[in-house]
């Protein structure tokens, strides 16, 4: 038998300071990959509940897109048969437009106020501008060829108008 071996029964090694302080730095560079890797699993977490909750908030953006044209269409329908003998297609246009109207709002869509307000390009689309009359301020709207909309806080469609300059 060796030396070593001699001193030390039971076949127990001595292991070298060195080794122990390498070790115990390789096991605390392992503890904070660790809790790296905790951190982003928790991040992962929190991002994919916020996706999935805007999925389900923002969902019926597409049948919302599909249905405000047909508000207008109704909209102009009854703007053009007022004064006709047409007032059973009139209030069944009304009672129709109020219908979908709730049934948006209900959704979270609500309607852009746009006339007689200053120009907001986030909301708001100018297709022309045009002097500014009397009493109209440059920068303000003043006639909307086009509702707009938005779904909570975003906008799905643009309301087009005309500004003052």
């Amino acid at each position: 038998m060796s030396e070593e071996e001699e001193g030390h029964p039971d076949g127990v090694e001595i292991v070298e300071e060195d080794e122990v302080e390498q070790l115990k730095k390789k096991v605390s560079e392992l503890e904070k990959e660790l809790q790296y890797q905790a951190a982003d699993m928790a991040n992962l977490r929190q991002k994919s509940a916020k996706e999935r909750s805007e999925s389900i908030r923002y969902g019926s953006s597409s049948l919302s897109r599909k249905i405000l044209p047909l508000l207008s269409g109704i909209e102009r329908a009854i703007n053009q048969t007022e004064g006709v003998d047409g007032d059973g297609f009139i209030e069944g246009a009304q009672m129709t437009l109020r219908g979908l109207r709730t049934a948006l709002e209900s959704e979270g869509v609500t309607h852009i106020e746009a006339m007689k307000k200053q120009f907001d390009p986030t909301k708001m689309e100018a297709v022309a501008m045009l002097p500014a009359p009397e009493g109209v301020e440059a920068g303000f709207v003043m006639e909307v060829i086009e509702e707009g909309y938005m779904l909570h806080e975003r906008v799905l469609i643009a309301s087009k108008v005309i500004v003052a300059e």
